[in-house]
């Protein structure tokens, strides 16, 4: 009848004092780990050359055309013409979407993605 109690039974194990200190370590190393990977795929893929506010790349800045899509108001009062309006312009948008024929042999072709255009000359 001399059973031991609860806390004389539970054994406490010397690692459990630092388990919080290796878990955060090692979440460290893990994220330290993923960094490095995410970023040798940022330069191996080429991304880095489309990253145009890079300092090496801020000669090239002034050759790109800027956007020209005139966006829709994101406040103001909902009417019949404000609505009129926005279909306009998301039928604009989407119609060089809609128009091809996605399901064709065709449609990865270098003209239909508009990347086989003849360079100007001035």
């Amino acid at each position: 009848m001399n059973e031991p109690s609860v806390s004389e039974s539970a054994e406490i194990k010397p690692w459990y004092r630092r388990e919080l200190t290796i878990f955060i370590a090692g979440s460290l190393i893990i994220a330290f780990l993923l960094v490095l990977v995410s970023m040798a795929l940022y330069n191996s893929s080429g991304a880095a050359q489309l990253d145009l506010s890079r300092p090496g790349y801020q000669s090239v800045q002034s050759e790109v055309e800027p956007d020209t899509f005139e966006g829709f108001p994101s406040d103001g009062p909902v009417t019949r013409g404000t609505l009129e309006q926005f279909k306009q312009l998301y039928d604009t948008q989407t119609k060089p979407v809609t128009d091809k024929n996605v399901f064709s042999p065709s449609a990865l072709d270098g003209k239909a993605l508009g990347i086989d255009d003849a360079p100007v000359d001035e």
